[in-house]
């Protein structure tokens, strides 16, 4: 037997959607006076915050946390009542916008199509130390943890705190009759007669360990079965959430009738570990479960840069066990399910027989699978999410991919970029695009100064024209000085999310630089004649752990155009 979906839409008697909601009336004469008040656009992040902060997913929050009660989760994981919650909830805006605000005043909110969701009323507004919050909220403040880097790199310098008065719930799409809130959710379990929720958080695709482990739990705590995936933001190259979705639908299938439901979770992510545990926690009674599953490292992010794991992996489990209690959820914590080959069968890692070797598949080893076009077995997933999975990781080499030439100016990237896109163009049909950084400065981003932050409008521009090209199975040549980490470390992660990257040191030296100097650049630039200059008044700063290095001083431009074919076929980005 199948499990079904049941569609928010179909419930004719559901009760109101959100306890964070004006009336229709009031609403309306909101929207009237609106267009008088100052109005900020929402990040993406903003927005699943604010949806969750509507619709009750977050009680007890009933707006972005005041100065008060940030302090308080910082230092205590409470809010300034006491009340338990450790994840800041927060709404950013820059030093412009926050010096033209008061206590008192009120913002309208509003999505990228100008639609008003929301009134702010404003309470406080305050400069905040990233550095502190890193520390406090994530207990790092290294930039390889997703939300320190989003914290550094996204998140503006201020933030304002209020009360939200809802207008509109942030409106979706896509897949509709899959999204819930609390509310609709609650009263969909009430209409099956489910007593006892136990949830299972995921920002991945569901395999078969994944399908044994819900078992075992709702077996072992008699409820029924809630998947509550989320698909708001998540880790920064996971599998985007529309082929997610559909291979949740194919494992909804696999269990027996009745005893699953399928829900989406418009949350933004943190990776935030023990915290996060306890916060998914208090998310999931607020939509009616009366049980959560905490896995082995429960929303890590994963390694540092010393190959170390942020959290212990069962820090999580620990935490969320501590406060069930106070949040009125019984945590179920599970080990790592792996296979038996001799038994056919799963195992929970500590319970599995010593005298075997248990079977396993990572992430890394399904990518690599997927991007080989290797072979998957039956005890790992099922044939109809791998099927999905092809659809959406092609083997590498039929992927999209972009190469970011950078490096001093007069290094020789336009020379270098020019030549590989002549040879791929003789090498392969796919369609190709050239973002010189001449080009790009006279059309894409004109009137943009050499400041940093309008070279990193420049940069970002780019990545966003060379993601598009990617995502279409297109090969995006870009050719930029592009001197700064942080700029293309975001570029890399846009087009990561839909295909290739490959980082091209043209790490010619700056000696050689300035002999090849057919505009006497650097000489003006010494001279003062021009005040913002890479290499003699700015500062490079050279890749980490680019794909590529070349160094064009040490062969002519054929030469090392070849090297470069070779290295992107070492890659498996062409055959």
């Amino acid at each position: 037997m199948e499990s079904t979906v049941l569609s928010p839409s179909t419930e004719q008697s559901t009760p109101t959607v959100s306890v964070n909601m004006l009336f229709p009336a009031v609403a309306a004469e909101y929207k009237h006076i609106a267009h008088d008040l100052p109005s900020l656009t929402l990040t993406h992040r903003q927005m699943c915050d604010l949806e969750l902060l509507l619709n009750g997913g977050f009680t007890p929050l009933t707006g972005f946390m005041n100065q008060a009660d940030y302090e308080s989760v910082l230092d205590q994981m409470r809010l300034s009542d006491g009340t338990l919650w450790p994840m800041p909830i927060t709404l950013d805006a820059d030093r412009q916008f926050a010096e033209t605000v008061k206590a008192g005043d009120e913002i309208a909110l509003r999505d990228t199509e100008g639609l008003l969701l929301a009134i702010l009323q404003v309470e406080d507004c305050w400069q905040i130390d990233k550095q502190r919050e890193a520390q406090a909220v994530f207990a790092t403040t290294e930039d390889s943890h997703p939300a320190v880097a989003y914290l550094y790199r996204h998140t503006k310098d201020f933030y304002i705190g209020g009360k939200l008065l809802g207008i509109s719930l942030p409106h979706h799409y896509d897949f509709k009759h899959l999204r819930y809130t609390p509310l609709e959710l609650r009263h969909a379990f009430h209409q099956r007669g489910w007593q006892k929720i136990v949830a299972f958080q995921t920002r991945n695709p569901m395999h078969r360990a994944h399908q044994e482990l819900t078992i075992r739990a709702a077996e072992l705590t008699g409820a029924n079965l809630l998947l509550h995936p989320v698909v708001g933001m998540t880790k920064p190259g996971d599998i985007e959430y529309y082929t997610r979705v559909r291979c949740y639908e194919h494992v909804l299938k696999t269990y027996s009738d009745n005893a699953a439901f399928l829900s989406l979770l418009p949350l933004a992510m943190r990776m935030g570990g023990p915290r996060e545990a306890v916060w998914h926690a208090i998310i999931r009674k607020n939509y009616g479960c009366t049980h959560f599953i905490v896995g082995r490292d429960h929303a890590g992010p994963g390694k540092n840069r010393a190959g170390e794991f942020f959290y212990d992996p069962y820090a999580a489990q620990q935490l969320a066990l501590q406060h069930q209690q106070e949040i009125g959820i019984k945590i179920v914590p599970f080990q790592e399910m792996v296979y038996s080959h001799q038994q056919s069968r799963y195992f929970s890692v500590d319970q599995f027989p010593s005298h075997e070797t248990p079977a396993s598949i990572s992430g890394t080893e399904l990518r690599e699978r997927l991007h080989k076009n290797l072979d998957i077995p039956t005890w790992f997933s099922y044939p109809a999410v791998i099927e999905e999975l092809r659809k959406a990781h092609p083997p590498r080499h039929q992927q999209g991919f972009t190469v970011l030439l950078t490096g001093l100016p007069s290094a020789g990237k336009s020379t270098l970029a020019n030549a590989l896109s002549l040879r791929l163009r003789e090498m392969t049909n796919r369609q190709i695009t050239l973002l010189d950084g001449d080009v790009i400065r006279t059309h894409l981003s004109r009137g943009l100064s050499f400041s940093q932050e309008d070279r990193e409008a420049n940069i970002t521009r780019v990545g966003f024209v060379a993601k598009e090209v990617t995502k279409h199975g297109g090969i995006a040549i870009c050719a930029l000085v592009a001197p700064y980490i942080k700029a293309r470390d975001i570029v890399r992660q846009m087009i990561e999310e839909v295909g290739g990257f490959i980082e091209l040191y043209v790490a010619t030296p700056l000696s050689v630089c300035e002999v090849r100097d057919r505009k006497g650049m650097y000489k003006k630039a010494r001279e003062g004649a021009i005040k913002q200059f890479t290499g003699v008044s700015d500062p490079y700063e050279p890749p980490v752990a680019p794909e590529i290095m070349i160094n064009t001083a040490t062969g002519g431009p054929e030469e090392v155009t070849e090297s470069i074919i070779k290295q992107i076929k070492l890659l498996g980005y062409l055959l």
